[in-house]
């Protein structure tokens, strides 16, 4: 069976950057795996933090579901994602227990801390898993098995310094578009949370937004999610891109972002 793991920093990080191409990728006879690195404890204003986390988990859980994916539990705090020896063991056993072909996380630049380390640690637990010396929590073997990692857009679009980030390859997920959407509704905390915190009327239509912006810059597709691939060095083949090959018609290569690597612009 041919796997992908999503590794994101907080409950609902994935259903607004990364779930409609898990969902073609299900839709593609692929396994799907699920894994917030935090439970999202202090994603909450009218519960403790202990609290607020138990809800988190079952709503992250009921959106696996709906996702078809296999879910992992969390074993970070907000804002406590920190790139550490003891997390990157904890994470480097999943990637060895998975063995995914594709990994898909954050930008390594976002608004964010949590994010970007989020972003680091995936990395890091990628490059050693063919390890042998290297020892995760709890023991796992090292595998020797390919690994693409890609990167989602960052939230908004832009980096932590307003810069505009664009995507190197496009996923069309309009037909699954209402999926993404059920999953996300099942994180139903979130939306006195997030308008208290960051203003957003209604955290499903924001989602909307940013994906019919991705679609509207690939001038192809309605609604989209965006990726760049990580470096290949110590991962996998120059040129190996397996979203490409499993999601056809479904995604499109930037024209102009692999013209401004070749330049390197």
């Amino acid at each position: 069976m041919i796997r992908a793991l999503a590794i994101a920093a907080h409950p609902d990080d994935i259903e607004f950057v990364m779930a409609g191409t898990l969902c073609l990728l299900r839709e593609a006879g692929w396994e799907i795996h699920y894994l917030n690195l935090s439970g999202g404890n202090l994603g909450g204003v009218d519960r403790s933090a202990a609290a607020t986390a138990r809800v988190r988990r079952r709503e992250a859980q009921a959106a696996a579901k709906v996702l078809d994916a296999v879910w992992h539990p969390p074993f970070c705090h907000d804002l406590e994602i920190l790139y550490d020896t003891p997390t990157l063991r904890r994470l480097c056993a999943i990637v060895r227990e998975v063995a995914p072909r594709v990994i898909l996380t954050h930008s390594p630049e976002d608004y964010m801390e949590d994010h970007v380390n989020a972003a680091r640690l995936a990395v890091s637990a990628a490059f050693a898993r063919g390890m042998p010396n290297y020892r995760s929590t709890p023991a796992r073997p090292a595998i020797a098995a390919d690994v693409t990692i890609y990167h989602a857009s960052p939230h908004g679009l832009r980096d932590g310094m307003r810069r505009r980030v664009r995507p190197g390859a496009f996923a069309d997920t309009t037909a699954v578009h209402e999926r993404k959407r059920a999953a996300l509704a099942c994180h139903a905390s979130q939306r006195r949370w997030l308008e208290a915190s960051q203003g957003m009327d209604s955290y499903i239509r924001t989602m909307d937004a940013i994906s019919r912006e991705v679609g509207k810059l690939s001038r192809r597709f309605k609604h989209a999610e965006g990726w760049r691939r990580h470096s290949h060095w110590g991962f996998c083949a120059e040129r190996a891109d397996p979203l490409r090959q499993a999601l056809g018609r479904n995604y499109l290569v930037s024209a102009a972002y692999e013209r401004s690597l070749e330049a390197g612009t």
